[in-house]
C-alpha cells in the first residue's frame, strides 16, 4: 500500500474498499440516526470525493435513513461503512473500518443534542486491557487466549482472498 492509498473493510472481510485520498472532516455524530447505525453512542467519520472512494471487494447493503441520508454497511457481519448525503459530494467511511483508523482524529461534534449526558465522565471510569479480567463479567486472560485463538476477524490490510484458505 502507498501512503496515498487508505484501506479499509468490514469485520468479516466480506466488504472492502479504497481511498485515493486521505479522508477528511473528520468527525464524531451523536445524532440518534448515527447512534443507531452503530449500535452506540455515536458515530465516527471522515470524506473523500465519491472518485477517491472505491469499494475493492464484496458489495454492500444500502439502508436510506431518510430521504437525505444513505448508509451502507456489510450485509454478512453487519458493519457500518458508509453514509453519503443524497445531496453531497462527499462520501463518508466510518473511521474505524478503516486500516490506519489511529490516524484520522475527529475534529469536530456534531449532533450534539443526542450526546450522552454522561459522555465527559468516561475517561475516569476504571480501565483494564482486553484480557487483564473486568471484576468477573467474563473477560479473563484464558477466555482472551481462546478468543485470540479462534478469531475471525479479517486483518487490518488487504488480502489476495478471504477468509484463508
Amino acid at each position: 500500500m502507498n501512503e496515498t492509498t487508505w484501506t479499509g473493510g468490514c469485520q468479516c472481510g466480506a466488504v472492502r474498499y479504497a481511498l485515493s485520498e486521505r479522508p477528511g472532516n473528520a468527525c464524531i455524530c451523536h445524532c440518534r440516526m448515527c447512534q443507531k447505525q452503530f449500535g452506540n453512542f455515536f458515530g465516527a467519520f471522515a470524506d473523500v470525493l465519491p472518485d477517491k472512494f472505491h469499494i475493492t471487494r464484496g458489495e454492500p447493503g444500502w439502508f436510506d435513513s431518510s430521504d437525505e441520508a444513505r448508509r451502507g454497511f456489510c450485509r454478512d457481519c453487519g458493519t457500518p461503512l458508509f453514509y453519503v448525503y443524497q445531496s453531497s459530494q462527499r462520501v463518508a467511511v466510518s473511521i474505524g473500518s478503516l486500516d490506519r483508523h489511529s490516524e484520522i482524529k475527529p475534529q469536530a461534534q456534531y449532533g450534539i443534542e443526542g450526546r450522552e449526558p454522561w459522555f465527559a465522565d468516561l475517561p475516569a471510569l476504571p480501565q483494564t486491557e482486553t484480557g487483564e479480567g473486568d471484576n468477573g463479567a467474563g473477560d479473563t486472560p484464558e477466555r482472551y487466549e481462546k478468543i485470540r485463538l479462534s478469531c475471525r476477524q479479517h486483518p487490518d490490510h488487504d488480502t489476495a482472498e478471504w477468509p484463508p484458505a
